[in-house]
């Protein structure tokens, strides 16, 4: 019987089973994110961005994770008052309920080390930015000059826009919208006071001294906190308070397919995410205890659900502020990464480019191959005349889109068909606008329908060549977002396979028919196939190492949390099959368990980018598949995904030779998970090489990957580089 450590013990929602709870997970993963903030070694504008990405992914969390973890503890404390009263018939397990509770206790305990360590993080990046003339403000009566530029700000900047204040009382409190702030003045005399702060007031704010020439970044909350006061003209406690509700939005479509009324489906159901259950208050100041409880009551919060901030509860702003300090790094370029030179092949600016498809398929790795060759594909794609039809996905994209621009004009004169996935999550709202804009510009536009979210990334145009028809596919881990193809790494193909275009023509037909695609060729789909084809590929190792062969499986994933597939993957551990898995996020798999696990490795990368590509391996069966796909329930289950496999030996041996062992061998920026559920640096020794794997594949591409297999000579690649 499988006993934990007491270490893992904590880790698990059911101490039985060897299976990390994915929240618990995900913590850890935020943490290695605040690590980076934390490294010295990385450019100063750089940790001040992990900062801000390790408070904003904190608030999507309790938006969505801690508001499911609630609702799973309420829902399970009813089936357990069912059972006990003899309502269900059926044997039901009383103590999960128990367990979740436990679960949740500890995830909101490590909540509140987190915001302590990001405290000690944010006033060392202070200490640092004082170096370089920026002083990021964590007291503004610090000194004279502090409190008149904090003043300055507070009366031109912030005031203008404030709601004018109201009496305090407690109905208010339901008007408050999901991460918006509010602040309550408890004078000496009179009545308590309440004052809501509009969300489109920034939480960040920099000014500079025009005396010293010195940038300072000033907090929202602390200003509130600061001159509210003053501007009503009152002495007394200020309590400056942020709401986060359930933003949890579920759109249910029912499977009968009616496109037109599903956009108007998905704003009603907006409309209730910034009105959600609260979830967690977050206040600072010199709050009377019983004015906070009574505000706890009001909002029907628990005492744990409260978090008062060392420091600030807009932390997530300091993203922007670095676009406001962009003439510093200018200055002095140390303070932040150089930019990637990004490479585009010269055939990618006319319809030479299909010619050398069908010659050969093409690999980028973004963001060192530039997304920039996939809008210039697009681009000629809309303007040949041999080209009859484009048709694409859509997730995630820019608001205002290159690629959506030129499908727009190609409306004109050519079939233009796009799916639109109106319920990628906070995304909702543009993908509305582009919808409208791509059906008033002519277009097909379908949607997501019944349960499944279309995530799947997949291009396809059909070119008219001597009569026939041909296809020249696209297939990408990550979304047609330019501006996310400079931050995220994801990997893509296009390809001019018949079978694979095939499959493609076959994936638009379908969805435009309200159908889910099933009977591919090559690809792989979710629901139908993907969850149950890598049960059989984990199998197919197996049965490799069985028979004398060496088993081998690497898989490149954002989360892994399917139980099924973990099992599996045990399973395929205690037959000797070596499994190397690089996580980016949430694993709940437990490696290095002697007997289950121990031919099991995870790693982790948080790096400069964040890793977004997926890949699964399996070196025995010597299959290669690239995915929009995680390892994870909703992935195999309520989405419409895409798996394609690698038919290009280069791209193959590239990957799997290349690519993959750069990825085992960073010893800077990789993490792995030991046996006891704790993510730990790995070792280097110091006549050790260090190698960081994404300055291996920028490096490589600023090489256009000679020494390898997949040198860039089938593309011209004269083509002068520019920042991609």
């Amino acid at each position: 019987m499988f006993k934990p450590s007491a270490r893992l013990g904590p880790l698990l929602v059911d101490p039985t089973k060897p299976y990390i709870y994915r929240d618990v997970s995900w913590l850890q993963f935020n943490q290695r994110v605040l690590a980076e903030a934390a490294d010295k070694k990385n450019p100063l504008f750089e940790r001040l961005k992990f900062l801000s990405i390790s408070a904003s992914n904190l608030d999507e969390f309790f938006m969505i994770r801690m508001a499911y973890v609630h609702r799973s503890i309420a829902g399970q404390a009813k089936v357990a008052e069912s059972a006990r009263s003899g309502e269900l018939s059926k044997p039901v397990d009383t103590n999960k309920a128990a367990r979740l509770q436990r679960i949740g206790s500890y995830i909101l305990r490590g909540v509140r080390k987190f915001h302590e360590q990001q405290r000690v993080v944010l006033n060392d990046l202070a200490r640092d930015f004082a170096k370089q003339e920026i002083r990021i403000v964590t007291d503004v009566f610090a000194t004279r000059e502090l409190n008149e530029l904090g003043e300055k700000i507070f009366f031109e900047r912030i005031l203008p826009d404030l709601q004018n204040p109201r009496p305090l009382q407690w109905p208010l409190l339901a008007d408050i919208d999901n991460l918006q702030i509010f602040a309550t003045v408890f004078p000496i005399k009179g009545n308590k006071l309440f004052v809501a702060v509009p969300k489109k007031v920034k939480s960040v704010f920099v000014e500079r001294d025009p005396k010293t020439g010195v940038d300072y970044v000033f907090f929202l909350d602390q200003l509130l906190e600061a001159f509210l006061r003053r501007v009503l003209n009152v002495e007394g406690a200020v309590g400056v308070f942020r709401l986060t509700r359930d933003g949890d939005v579920s759109v249910e479509l029912h499977d009968e397919v009616n496109f037109g009324s599903i956009p108007d489906t998905v704003r009603k159901s907006l409309s209730g995410r910034d009105r959600g259950r609260p979830i967690r208050l977050q206040y600072r100041g010199d709050v009377p205890p019983l004015l906070l409880f009574a505000i706890q009551k009001a909002l029907r919060l628990k005492t744990e659900q409260l978090f008062q901030e060392p420091l600030s509860f807009a932390l997530g702003g300091l993203w922007s502020a670095t676009s406001a300090l962009a003439t510093q790094v200018s200055s002095n370029p140390k303070l932040a990464h150089p930019p990637v030179d990004s490479f585009v092949p010269e055939a990618f600016n006319s319809a030479e480019v299909f010619e050398r498809v069908k010659r050969s398929d093409y690999l980028f790795h973004h963001p060192y191959d530039s997304f920039e060759g996939y809008i210039r594909f697009i681009q000629t794609a809309c303007t040949d005349p041999s080209v009859v039809e484009i048709a694409q996905t859509v997730y995630r994209m820019d608001a205002i889109s290159p690629v959506i621009e030129a499908l727009k004009m190609a409306a004109r004169n050519k079939r233009i068909r796009v799916v639109i996935e109106l319920r990628a999550r906070f995304d909702e709202w543009n993908n509305l606008k582009l919808a409208d804009e791509l059906r008033q510009a002519g277009a097909d536009v379908v949607f997501g329908f019944g349960k499944l979210k279309i995530h799947s990334k997949i291009a396809l145009v059909t070119r008219k060549e001597d009569g026939k028809e041909i296809f020249y596919t696209h297939l990408s881990t990550g979304n047609y977002h330019a501006g996310n193809a400079k931050q995220y790494t994801d990997l893509s193909i296009i390809t001019a396979n018949s079978d694979i275009g095939q499959d493609a023509k076959h994936f638009f037909d379908s969805v435009a028919l309200g159908k889910v695609p099933n009977d591919f060729k090559v690809l792989v789909p979710a629901p139908l196939k993907l969850h149950k084809k890598l049960l059989q590929m984990i199998e197919s190792e197996v049965e490799v190492q069985n028979t004398g062969g060496k088993g081998r499986i690497f898989a490149k994933v954002n989360a892994l949390i399917d139980e099924t597939i973990i099992e599996h993957l045990y399973r395929a551990s205690a037959a000797g099959v070596q499994i190397d898995l690089m996580v980016r996020g949430a694993c709940s798999l437990v490696p290095g368990l002697k007997g289950l696990s121990e031919n099991i490795r995870v790693f982790s990368i948080v790096d400069r980018f964040l890793e977004h590509s997926r890949i699964y391996y399996f070196e025995g069966a010597k299959k290669l598949y690239l995915s929009s796909a995680d390892w994870m329930p909703r992935n195999f289950h309520s989405r419409l995904e895409l798996a394609f496999p690698v038919l290009s030996e280069k791209i193959f041996s590239y990957l799997a030779d290349v690519a993959i062992p750069a990825y085992l061998a960073d010893n800077v920026k990789s993490r792995y998970l030991s046996s006891d559920g704790i993510w730990r640096s790995r070792v280097v020794k110091k006549s050790d090489r260090e190698i960081r794997a994404q300055g291996v594949f920028e490096q490589q591409a600023n090489n256009e990957y000679k020494g390898t297999n997949f040198e860039r000579k089938n593309f011209d690649s004269s083509t002068p580089r520019a920042p991609g």
